[in-house]
């Protein structure tokens, strides 16, 4: 059975994600793993001095879980099963462990933008952190955005070496999933990046995502970011698929972008894939 790993800080962003990643659930029938990993605090002295006995850190922990749970049940009418874990560790560790033991179908995590409260920084940092090291599929869902479907997605594509870093298998999982179009996005300025290999890197794509029969698009932008932004906002994209060591896009969702306001408050989801 497929399975979406949502993460929680039970701050309201990350609330926010999970109640998108249950209509997610919902839609493609679908578990849920709710994971809380908690740190122990201590005292920055020259004899560390623990805070709060890890006891009461895992209990509380596991309580605050168990409201989730109960909230979601209630929500989804009990139609998903829905399941917690409370772990002490480091957070990106032990997701690291969760991926590799049930193969999510996506690691969903809440994001924002520049700014904001305490608990708006930590997790954008972690979520910026999950998107650096997991090898699942983890998506970014900026604050105040709900689920409608995902029935167009994009992916962000430069035609440079798709051979080897477009990671085919992971798309046709989330596009067997769900039944959405694929939108491929190259954005250029004049043409400055195109060169003798751009046709022969673009057979390469249409003969790897040949079963899928994506929708093509060359948009003409200096910046990217914008680009593709713009783009997904205008098409009414659901998601924007993004290779992180290609391409920087998903880190907009974490800063204020250079054209202002634009990306720290869009409300479209970034998927980061790994090859």
């Amino acid at each position: 059975m497929k399975t979406l790993i949502v993460p929680t800080d039970f701050s309201p962003v990350a609330i926010n994600a999970m109640n998108y990643a249950a209509e997610m659930a919902l839609s493609i029938d679908a578990s849920l793993l709710l994971v809380h990993v908690y740190q122990v605090p201590v005292t920055i002295s020259d004899v560390p001095v623990v805070l709060v006995p890890v006891e009461e850190l895992k209990s509380t922990s596991e309580a605050r879980l168990s409201d989730l749970k109960k909230g979601l049940q209630r929500f989804t009418n009990d139609r998903i099963r829905i399941y917690t874990e409370s772990v002490l560790g480091d957070t990106i560790d032990q997701l690291k462990a969760l991926c590799e033991r049930i193969r999510p179908l996506v690691v969903v995590m809440g994001t924002h933008g520049a700014g904001g409260g305490w608990e708006r920084r930590i997790m954008g940092s972690t979520t910026l952190s999950a998107i650096r090291h997991l090898k699942s599929p983890v998506m970014a869902i900026p604050p105040g955005t709900t689920f409608k479907g995902l029935k167009k997605i994009g992916l962000a594509c430069d035609y440079k070496d798709v051979m080897h870093y477009m990671p085919i298998e992971l798309i046709r999982n989330i596009l067997s999933a769900f039944p959405a179009t694929l939108e491929v996005l190259n954005v250029d300025y004049n043409k400055e990046h195109f060169d003798a290999e751009t046709p022969l890197e673009s057979a390469h794509l249409e003969s790897l995502l040949g079963n899928v029969k994506p929708n093509y698009h060359f948009l003409n932008n200096e910046d990217v970011t914008e680009g593709i932004m713009e783009f997904a906002e205008t098409n009414n994209l659901d998601v924007i698929m993004v290779i992180p060591k290609k391409h920087r896009l998903w880190e907009g969702l974490f800063r204020k972008s250079n054209s202002g306001d634009m990306v720290e408050h869009s409300h479209i989801p970034v998927m980061a894939l790994h090859d």
